[in-house]
């Protein structure tokens, strides 16, 4: 029986280092602990040609993917690496107004209500700056959890946008699972 998503962990980014029509090399993958939720969104849009008094064509075409990602923390080198700041040698994050945050893949696995994973890779986007909320603490406790967001791309080397598996899936090898986050592919 198929699931459910039900759950969400494991989050990994990895930097993109080279993307041409040949290949696509990432670094090592390093994970962000603490993910609440992740949510991509695949813009796209379908039209119809209308010909001879009725529908004649359809065609569908793929825009932006956007990713917004919530997570317990994001740590000041996780910022630096996402967002191309700086971090110095005294643990502070320096951000400059000509940074450049690099392409990087995101990845995570999602539980579903079969027991079984979904595992996922975005392959190729850039993070924005995030808003910086803080509140002071009331009566009650109130959490505040960073939302930083990122706008995907297909990668030059395949069209690809994006990687998923299920454990449940035809074809499937524990192997695929055991490795998915030990490089992006």
């Amino acid at each position: 029986m198929a699931g459910v998503q039900i759950g969400l962990s494991d989050l990994h980014y990895a930097i993109l280092q080279s993307d041409t029509t040949s290949a696509a090399t990432y670094e090592t993958p390093v994970r962000i602990p603490g993910v609440i939720t992740a949510n991509i969104n695949p813009n796209s849009s379908t039209d119809t040609l209308f010909a001879d008094d009725g529908p004649s064509e359809t065609a569908a075409t793929l825009g932006q993917i956007e990713l917004e990602l919530s997570v317990s923390d994001l740590p000041l080198d996780v910022q630096a690496a996402l967002l191309g700041h700086t971090l110095d040698a005294n643990g502070i994050l320096v951000r400059k107004a000509n940074d450049v945050p690099p392409w990087v893949a995101v990845g995570f696995k999602s539980l579903k209500s079969n027991g079984k994973y979904r595992f996922l890779w975005l392959l190729k986007g850039k993070f924005s700056v995030p808003e910086l909320n803080h509140e002071t603490k009331g009566d009650s406790i109130n959490f505040q959890a960073p939302t930083i967001n990122a706008n995907f791309v297909q990668r030059d080397f395949d069209q690809a946008w994006i990687r998923q598996t299920d454990e449940d899936a035809t074809g499937y090898t524990p192997t695929t699972g055991d490795t998915w986050f030990d490089s992006v592919g």
